[in-house]
């Protein structure tokens, strides 16, 4: 029979034994717990140059595209449809030649267009008015490379309607074309209700203008007539640039009017040269509609550009290096996880949103492998880096293991409900 003393024994053994057989085991080869994650004050967003644009009216900035579509960088005023003004010419030169086109530079003159009575009526009823007209006669023969650059170049009215007349065969057939080639083109706050925008019926807003420029300069004859007013063929009519402010500061009006619905309006580009990886020349469209006078027009006309010039310096949006987090182990080891690689951007006055952390749950890891990243909302697009560990995160050893059974515990129970 055995003593009290060797049953005790025998359950000590027993326990000890289990103890060594389980418990160890558990202990040194059971899961750790995750790491804890800390976002730090250094990934606070980063600042971008502001685009200036006036309060009065309504008015625009936008970035002409690789395939020469506008996209539109910032506005301010008024977002519903005002009168445009001069800039409703611009939808006339579009409409007709949608279906008329020009032929490219150097390549022909386009169809001859015959000045007739209604013409010359047009000519003299503008002049008498005080409206900007080009003088015609009837009869005279003008080719529609002509026409336009009267348009364009002298903001002609009477050339205006009649281009709309050669085209459409009547004004009143030339607006309803127009309009639905508006329409056609996604445009739904642009409207005209003549050729010469000097009803306050021609309405716009300044976002829908911008674009509407960029279809404008996507032409090549039309951008070439901009860029060198200048040149024209042996045998041209004079069209003088009256449009176009005079100035060396690299600004381009496309379109400069008055009347009294629309007030003072103006579209405008400019070149604008990048630095660092986006290294050219990009351009911009600004648009101002509804302006009170030329005191608030053209310093608002300057302060855009260079503003624009100053937003398109690249800004380091994400540094390499930079901590964006830090993670902390249950045992007391801890690192930064840093960005790998550096990220510039320009941002053409978007307000970078606040760098978004994502780290992967690990328990321990190297440097050298990516446990995570960091993204930047910039407006157009986002721009990422991989995130690493600054230092390694190692497993404690057994000594921890074996004296911190909770920790373990509860990440082999948290390992079970996965």
């Amino acid at each position: 029979m055995s003593s009290p003393a060797r049953v005790l024994g025998i359950v000590v053994g027993a326990v000890a034994i289990l103890a060594v057989g389980v418990y160890a085991p558990v202990m040194l080869l059971g899961p750790l717990p995750s790491v804890t994650v800390e976002q730090v004050a250094s990934a606070d967003a980063p600042e971008s140059t502001p685009l200036a644009l006036p309060a009065d009216g309504a008015a625009s900035l936008a970035i002409v595209g690789d395939d020469g579509s506008g996209t539109v960088l910032a506005t301010a005023g008024s977002a519903d449809a005002v009168p445009m003004g001069g800039a409703a010419k611009l939808v006339t030169i579009l409409a007709t030649l949608e279906s008329l086109p020009l032929p490219a530079p150097g390549e022909g003159e386009g169809p001859r267009i015959k000045i007739a009575a209604a013409d010359y009526t047009d000519y003299l009823r503008y002049e008498a008015d005080g409206s900007r007209a080009l003088r015609v006669s009837p009869g005279d023969s003008w080719t529609q490379r002509d026409v336009v650059r009267a348009i364009l170049l002298t903001s002609s009215n009477n050339h205006a309607d009649t281009l709309a007349r050669w085209a459409f065969g009547s004004v009143d057939a030339y607006v309803d074309g127009a309009n639905a080639w508006l329409a056609d083109q996604g445009f739904t706050a642009t409207h005209v209700s003549d050729a010469t925008g000097l009803s306050g019926d021609n309405v716009s807003t300044a976002d829908e203008l911008a674009k509407l420029t960029a279809l404008l300069l996507a032409d090549p004859s039309l951008a070439a007539m901009l860029d060198d007013p200048d040149e024209s063929p042996l045998g041209a009519h004079d069209a003088p640039d009256l449009v176009d402010r005079s100035g060396s500061d690299g600004v381009r009006e496309i379109t400069r009017s008055y009347t009294d619905q629309a007030g003072l309006s103006s579209v405008f580009t400019a070149d604008v040269e990048l630095e660092g990886a986006d290294e050219g020349t990009r351009r911009i469209i600004g648009v101002m509609l509804l302006m009170p006078d030329y005191e608030t027009l053209d310093p608002a006309i300057e302060a855009a550009v260079a503003s624009v010039t100053a937003a398109a310096v690249p800004v380091t949006v994400i540094a390499e290096g930079t901590a964006y987090a830090k993670v902390h182990s249950a045992w007391g080891a801890s690192s930064d996880v840093v960005a790998t690689v550096t990220r510039t951007e320009s941002p053409w006055g978007a307000t970078f949103e606040r760098p978004n952390v994502t780290v992967d749950p690990f328990t321990t890891s190297s440097d050298s492998r990516d446990v995570g990243s960091v993204t930047v909302t910039t407006g157009a697009d986002d721009v990422s880096s991989p995130l690493r560990l600054s230092s390694a995160i190692r497993d404690p050893g057994p000594i921890w293991r074996l004296t911190h059974p909770f920790p373990v515990i509860g990440a082999f129970i948290e390992a079970q409900g996965r």
